[in-house]
């Protein structure tokens, strides 16, 4: 391909101090590569509403029709007026069918984490089971028929379950171990995670090289707390997905080293993990790390996707840079052990894709 389209989306608070830093060290990356990329730079959150009257503006979702994938700042939506329909978490998954949330957690040997040599990926899937009212037309997936009981209903389709599934095979396939742990509790619900279960499965024969096995949600929990080198890639339905990356999350050091990359069929979003922040917001002391790896998950995936060498090239390039700012250990943000700005962190990181 002649070049890639990426918007650029700063959310919220932090979100315009994080990712320029993520910006800076793509741009860095794709140069060092010769990858061409367009940047579009595009309102939402709080901006979109001051110059638009709404958090997920028209103009915005019109320009993601056109890109290859978007950077996501943090959209700071639990400060939004209440009852106000203009004022909402802009719905980007919803509208563009991102249906897989991929979270890696790494361990680093220099920063304080509960294990080390933590190397797993988390797929999501996120537009169905008990939170898929995020993802419908309308209504909700749950409700309270009197004053005394409430009901919630839990989705699973064979699509969904495929889709996924198949999303975390491609990226076992990608990466040493070559490994996909299904996580699930098939045994108690066996119409729902025994359909989940299924299309796993008939997945995991169409990738002969990459090895497959099953575990009870409950009991993956425990290992991922106790042995947590013993998984690769883990995918799983939406809920269960939820509480686990965060689980993951804090084997590694916080929410500060969790990037994050929504996923659909042609587009993807990075978005990491953690929030807007509107305490810190201001201060340049925000970690860049989890905004700037899911800028290079979205190279990693727009490479493997658009079948394209140097978003791939670029991609390890960011990863080897990240690793070594964060060996030395020189110029990094407070919460990681050290005194470094965010802004000066970003510049580390982009100096090390510059040299290689």
């Amino acid at each position: 391909m002649s070049n890639m389209k990426i918007g650029v989306l700063p959310g919220d608070d932090i979100g315009y101090e994080v990712v320029p830093e993520c910006v800076k060290v793509m741009t860095a990356a794709a140069a060092r590569t010769g990858l061409d990329v367009v940047w579009e730079n595009l309102p939402i959150g709080k901006e979109g509403h001051d110059k638009h009257g709404n958090t997920a503006p028209e103009v915005t979702v019109e320009a993601l029709k056109g890109a290859d994938g978007w950077i996501m700042g943090p959209i700071g939506h639990s400060a939004y007026p209440r009852n106000d329909p203009t004022w909402v978490m802009p719905p980007i998954r919803k509208l563009f069918d991102l249906f897989a949330s991929v979270k890696p957690v790494k361990s680093y040997a220099n920063v304080p984490s509960v294990h080390k040599n933590v190397d797993i990926v988390f797929v999501r899937e996120v537009t169905e089971g008990m939170q898929s009212w995020d993802t419908t037309v309308a209504g909700t997936g749950e409700f309270r028929p009197s004053d005394d009981i409430a009901i919630g209903s839990r989705i699973i389709t064979r699509k969904g379950s495929r889709r996924v599934a198949l999303e975390a095979f491609e990226i076992a396939a990608t990466r040493e171990r070559k490994k996909v742990t299904a996580a699930h509790k098939e045994g108690v619900y066996r119409l729902t995670c025994g359909m989940f279960a299924e299309e796993c499965r008939k997945v995991a024969e169409e990738f002969p090289d990459v090895a497959y096995d099953e575990m009870n949600i409950d009991t993956i929990a425990a290992h991922l707390v106790m042995e947590p080198g013993e998984f690769d890639v883990i995918v799983t339905t939406n809920q269960f997905g939820d509480i686990l990356t965060d689980l993951g999350a804090g084997l590694v050091g916080g929410l500060g080293l969790a990037p994050g990359l929504c996923v659909g069929e042609r587009q993807a979003m990075s978005q990491a993990t953690h929030g807007s922040a509107p305490d810190i917001a201001g201060q340049n002391i925000a970690n860049p790390y989890a905004m700037i790896m899911s800028g290079k998950m979205l190279f990693a995936w727009l490479g493997r996707e658009r079948q394209e060498p140097r978003a791939l090239e670029a991609a390890n390039l960011i990863d080897a840079a990240m690793a070594k700012v964060i060996a030395d250990a020189k110029v990094i943000t407070r919460d990681l052990g050290g005194e470094a700005s965010t802004q000066a962190m970003g510049d580390a990181v982009s100096k090390a894709v510059d040299s290689g």
